[in-house]
């Protein structure tokens, strides 16, 4: 038995001593912090480009809970970008977040992960939120983000903030009650087609990589007890520019009417916003959610299918390829449904009508 492992009466200290020196040795973290973060439970709502890189940050970090919430299956042109998935995925048309979890428990065993195939919505946020320490956005859409924003502030729980789309992101830290909120600085969402979307200007890795290292970084400061290290600022990075920009929010908070933080409303986790079917970026796709959630039989949906087109499943998914019209629809156990090759809602209702129901 080693010196070490002698004072500490505990090979598995050893161990987690070893794995997460580097990280202990830097003085903005040390023992204590790291002890901070492997005690902390972090909710990741999608993991997608930005939940990828956060997950797989976060995991090699140590923290002790990552709970990751993805609605969305392993596509081809997420592999420019998403760093947790390769082809064999792809083929397998697996959820993201059980995929993400499985590769991560590789990585590090010591970190308890709970992947969940589900649209995150008004009704299961809560549920997601209950008893974490920090939410990190790897979204794709404001709605979501709006939501995020409206149950961080109902329960108090911090979150960061991230955005990418081309060359250029952002990211801030929320801390209810106490900075400006999502909504200080956008009080609702961008009309369709007045913002670039990664449809219109794709978007780069390295771009996807600067805003999560920023993210990242903020929310081990918050886990490690260091929120007082966290600038009450919007950053905001072009890679291709190659600028940082920063704007202080610090008075921003006292100085606006803002409708949530300062009036109280919870317009999108109270139901007063928020839409059940969202474009999908860069997928020419777009998702359905029925009004109430349930559990559907893929077997008796499967059979009904048989005769329609090409069908593939999985034990969380039913797919079917259409030849005439050329559609793809990818149905979850929830009722959810993915139609590949429209970005069209209306096209994509009609399908979920004819081939999954009303």
């Amino acid at each position: 038995m080693t010196k070490d492992q002698t004072a500490s009466g505990n090979p598995q200290h050893m161990t987690e001593l070893e794995r997460y020196s580097r990280q202990m040795r830097f003085a903005g973290i040390g023992p204590d912090g790291q002890a901070k973060i492997r005690a902390a439970k972090v909710l990741l709502c999608g993991c997608g480009a930005l939940g990828t890189v956060l997950a797989d940050t976060l995991t090699r970090a140590g923290v002790g809970l990552l709970r990751i919430v993805d609605r969305d299956f392993v596509d081809l042109t997420n592999l420019q970008r998403q760093v947790l998935f390769d082809e064999r995925d792809v083929e397998e048309h697996l959820p993201k977040a059980i995929v993400a979890a499985k590769k991560l428990a590789q990585i590090n065993s010591q970190v308890t992960l709970e992947p969940h195939v589900a649209d995150i919505d008004r009704r299961n946020i809560r549920q997601f939120a209950q008893d974490v320490d920090l939410i990190l956005d790897g979204t794709d859409n404001f709605e979501v983000r709006f939501l995020i924003n409206d149950v961080s502030l109902e329960t108090g729980i911090p979150w960061v903030y991230a955005g990418c789309v081309g060359s250029h992101g952002q990211t801030m830290a929320i801390f209810p009650n106490e900075s400006a909120c999502l909504r200080c600085v956008i009080e609702t969402p961008p009309d369709p087609g007045s913002t670039e979307t990664c449809d219109t200007a794709g978007v780069l890795a390295p771009a996807i990589h600067m805003v999560t290292a920023l993210q990242a970084a903020t929310a081990l400061k918050i886990l490690a007890g260091r929120k007082d290290l966290v600038a009450p600022q919007l950053t905001i990075i072009d890679v291709w520019e190659g600028t940082l920009r920063q704007m202080n929010l610090a008075k921003l908070r006292e100085k606006s009417q803002c409708p949530a933080c300062v009036q109280g409303r919870r317009d999108w986790l109270h139901g007063g916003q928020g839409s059940q079917s969202v474009v999908l970026c860069g997928r020419n796709s777009v998702q359905i959610s029925p009004a109430t959630t349930s559990n559907l039989s893929l077997d008796e949906l499967a059979r009904q299918w048989e005769s329609l087109g090409a069908v593939t499943r999985n034990p969380f998914l039913l797919r079917l390829r259409l030849n005439d019209p050329p559609y793809e629809i990818t149905v979850f156990r929830d009722g959810r449904a993915i139609i590949q090759g429209t970005d069209d809602i209306s096209i994509a209702r009609g399908l979920y009508a004819r081939f999954v129901g009303a």
